[in-house]
């Protein structure tokens, strides 16, 4: 594309991205990828580590500089350049893993969920602790109100609502492990039902917590809920509709109870079987795994914005002609569906090695494929 093409192109997308990306008047399938911030290593031939920390004098460099180049090539600068300064972070609250018995671990790479509950007995002891916890005391540090008000009068902010979560599944397999969670729904459902009930109070718990930490009520809050559960797709959908699902539709219920708010589910696995159900709870958008199709998705969710199906690590390999016959295959089949709220991205996290010029390839697809 030439410079006048790529403004086109910026110009269609800004249409194709009104109204979640069912406008009707929409040119051209929306595009769903704007990279991340672990790709400029790969792009700009520099050592780092995309999932740990990086100085923030340096974050902003390089993102300056891969942006300088996206210009080029995509015709956008794709990456943020201005950050919140250092000291108007707040401190560390804990997690709710932590919540849960388990630690954040960072291997050098990246940061994982431990838990440390074993058995069935492990398990009631942890659920009894919680329910004695003070959960506003455990998860705010004890220099939180002066950071509290220190920032807000060094820079006027509050501290932000929770609005997203690791999902029920995933955050019990990660405390209690995957085995033991499926056998515990056979062989103890009474207490599978319970570790599910305590995940969704917590989950309530904290987001009313944040609600006031945020200077909000319940009257006033902003609304929307975001899940991320890779692990759903290891349960049937019976196990799934005991465990997993009341937890999201409790969420929803209270953090997004209007047709216009955002409900969001990640779970980039193969989790197609449960699209039954997390239809029933009418997302306003979900990025699902690489074998799940835009038409598999579209006949459970015809209201539902996809963001996907272009897998990761065909993105990642930078495969021209690979990338092009999945941009084809997704745009193809968002067009015989009949209706618009494509989002065209990967299925899953944008990785560190996935170039721009892959992201060039995509945009060309969907000129070629995606127009309506």
């Amino acid at each position: 594309m030439n410079q006048n093409e790529l403004a086109q192109f910026w110009k269609d997308d800004a249409m194709a991205h009104q109204d979640n990306c069912f406008f009707v008047q929409a040119p051209q399938v929306a595009l769903g990828i704007g990279m991340s911030d672990e790709c400029v290593f790969a792009e700009l031939g520099e050592e780092g580590k995309p999932w740990g920390h990086t100085d923030q004098a340096r974050r902003i460099e390089l993102n300056q500089r891969y942006n300088d180049k996206a210009e080029r090539i995509v015709g956008k600068r794709l990456l943020r350049e201005e950050f919140t300064p250092l000291d108007a972070k707040l401190p560390d609250c804990k997690g709710i893993g932590e919540v849960f018995g388990g630690e954040y671990i960072f291997d050098g790479n990246t940061t994982w969920l431990e838990g440390h509950c074993k058995d069935e007995k492990d398990l009631e002891l942890m659920l009894n602790r919680i329910d004695r916890m003070d959960l506003r005391e455990f998860i705010l540090p004890p220099n939180w109100e002066a950071e509290k008000k220190r920032v807000f009068e060094t820079y006027g902010t509050m501290p932000n609502q929770y609005c997203a979560v690791r999902g029920p599944v995933t955050l019990a397999t990660s405390i209690f492990g995957i085995e033991n969670l499926i056998y515990l729904m056979y062989d103890a459902p009474e207490l599978a039902q319970r570790f599910s009930q305590t995940i969704q109070t917590v989950i309530l718990e904290y987001v009313n917590i944040f609600i006031a930490e945020s200077g909000k009520t319940r009257d006033t809050f902003d609304h929307g809920f975001w899940f991320a559960d890779d692990d759903c797709n290891l349960l049937t959908p019976e196990m799934y509709e005991q465990f997993g699902l009341p937890v999201l539709k409790s969420v929803f219920d209270f953090c997004a109870p209007n047709p216009e708010d955002h409900r969001f589910q990640h779970s980039d696995s193969a989790m197609g079987h449960l699209l039954p159900l997390l239809a029933t709870l009418n997302l306003s958008g979900c990025n699902f795994g690489p074998t799940v199709s835009v038409t598999d998705i579209r006949k459970h969710m015809p209201r539902t914005r996809i963001d996907g199906q272009i897998a990761p690590f065909t993105f990642m390999r930078n495969n021209a002609a690979d990338i092009l016959a999945e941009v084809k295959r997704d745009c193809m089949q968002a067009k015989e569906s009949g209706v618009k709220g494509l989002n065209l991205a990967t299925a899953g996290s944008i990785n560190n090695g996935s170039l721009l010029s892959s992201m060039l390839v995509v945009m060309e697809g969907i000129q070629t494929y995606g127009r309506y």
